[in-house]
């Protein structure tokens, strides 16, 4: 979907989940009187008194923790290692014009026609800016996500990682917002001048929700009415109690000063209203816990999950789900629609390298498929060869990488003779790449290559 699209009512992004269960339970918030409208506390049914849900954990010096064996945090030898060793191949075309073509930047319609965002009657309706920002309008509320409208995810405004495509709309272009949502504190979700801006037009009457440890930092950047939350604690927004905000687990971590890792907490968020609800991941990495979230509150009517920023798998797989564990995450959650988000934006990986594990593995399930433990036999040679090719550059081309395949496959009986084979190419090995898989049963050997020219 281009930055600025459009989801609403029933249109499918995702396979829509299999299963499904009784929505969690929600009751009146009572907003607590103070001088000003910050809070830590949550005034909801709180869910971490539940035994078998996840709490939030610290270590012995206060710093947050994520209690999954699916958490293991590379260490700093490993990221550099990786890369200085791996390619990145990430492709992303120079030129506007090519820009344009693969992923054109939309007008919101809220820009012409801002008296009409929130009208959305028994529908949801969402609007993607760019990386994990997206506009909400839900059962009459509008509700942004993790906004960042600069031009560099970066403390300073010269370096850091740059847009490649710019936000769909600037903050005096949005409409109306009636809260903002905040998953982590990277630079990426976490923009001060995104902040400043929105605090700047909106003022005390924007709800900001924020994990644990992150009202002090909204309070020094002159943000008012901010609701800071541990996982399973819930909230509102004034004036729509039958609307409940959810602070619900994330694998993650945080992070933006040299000192300050992890003294912050990280999450997704999960909007129940009385017709709808939707589920925010934020950025994360796959664990079971979204299976506890589809328990409690599934199903959501749309989910928005990220997809990017995978590459290098040896430093990305615990934080950043790649697009398989998305689709995973849309299941586990029980979303009926979802939309991928933390793509398209900022170049922060090399999800669009030609990885040779990847292929590989394409490559075996494809010759598994076609041959598996057949017996060799001479007159099914063509069909097999055929098949094998058809299966593997049909999984390439949904991989959606910037590359053009060949694919060749050799076939031989076992009986005695030898074989030798080998292949060379003339390419731009910075940006191309090739890999070859040998397979065999007990009747014959099968070859495959495969060459990714960058395009």
């Amino acid at each position: 979907m281009a930055e600025g699209g459009i989801v609403e009512g029933t249109e499918r992004l995702m396979a829509e989940g299999e299963s499904s269960c009784s929505p969690g339970d929600s009751s009146t918030c009572v907003e607590r009187k103070r001088e000003s409208s910050s809070s830590r506390k949550s005034f909801h049914l709180n869910y971490r008194h539940e035994e078998e849900v996840t709490h939030s954990s610290r270590d012995s010096s206060g710093r947050f923790i994520n209690p999954w064996p699916t958490w293991q945090f590379p260490s700093y030898t490993t990221v550099l290692r990786l890369f200085l060793t791996e390619k990145n191949h990430s492709n992303v075309p120079s030129s506007k014009q090519a820009l344009d073509k693969e992923l054109p930047v939309l007008e919101p319609y809220f820009v012409q026609n801002p008296e009409q965002c929130g009208r959305v009657s028994s529908s949801l309706r969402v609007t993607w800016l760019g990386h994990a920002t997206v506009l909400l309008e839900m059962d009459g509320l509008v509700v942004l996500t993790d906004p960042i409208f600069s031009q560099r995810a970066s403390p300073v405004p010269f370096l850091g990682p740059k847009r490649y495509r710019g936000p769909a709309c600037t903050v005096a272009q949005l409409p109306r917002v009636d809260a903002v949502l905040i998953s982590h504190t990277h630079y990426d979700h976490l923009d001060v001048d995104s902040v400043t801006a929105l605090n700047s037009r909106f003022g005390a009457e924007l709800r900001w929700f924020v994990p644990l440890g992150l009202l002090d930092w909204m309070r020094k950047n002159g943000c008012e009415n901010v609701i800071e939350l541990d996982w399973w604690e819930e909230n509102c927004v004034p004036g729509h109690d039958d609307i409940t905000f959810v602070c619900t687990p994330a694998q993650h971590w945080c992070k933006r000063t040299p000192t300050d890792d992890n003294r912050a907490l990280w999450g997704s968020w999960s909007v129940l209203g009385p017709s709808h609800r939707f589920f925010f991941a934020g950025d994360t990495g796959y664990c079971p816990v979204f299976q506890e979230i589809g328990k409690r509150f599934g199903p959501f009517d749309l989910a928005a999950i990220p997809i990017g920023a995978y590459l290098p798998r040896g430093i990305m797989k615990s934080q950043h789900v790649d697009p398989e564990e998305a689709v995973q995450i849309h299941i586990d959650v029980q979303a009926k629609n979802s939309v991928a988000i933390h793509w398209g934006t900022f170049a922060l990986a090399y999800e669009t390298a030609f990885v040779v594990d990847e292929v590989s593995t394409i490559v075996k399930e494809a010759v598994e498929g076609a041959i598996g433990e057949n017996s060799y036999q001479q007159s099914r040679v063509k069909q097999w060869t055929n098949n094998v090719v058809e299966q593997c550059l049909s999984q390439l081309n949904k991989l959606g990488k910037p590359f053009k395949y060949i694919v060749t496959c050799i076939i031989m009986q076992k009986n005695g003779a030898g074989l030798q084979t080998a292949c060379s190419c003339f390419w731009d090995n910075t940006t191309d790449g090739s890999c070859t898989v040998r397979w065999e049963n007990k009747s014959m050997y099968c070859i495959v290559s495969v060459f990714g020219l960058a395009i």
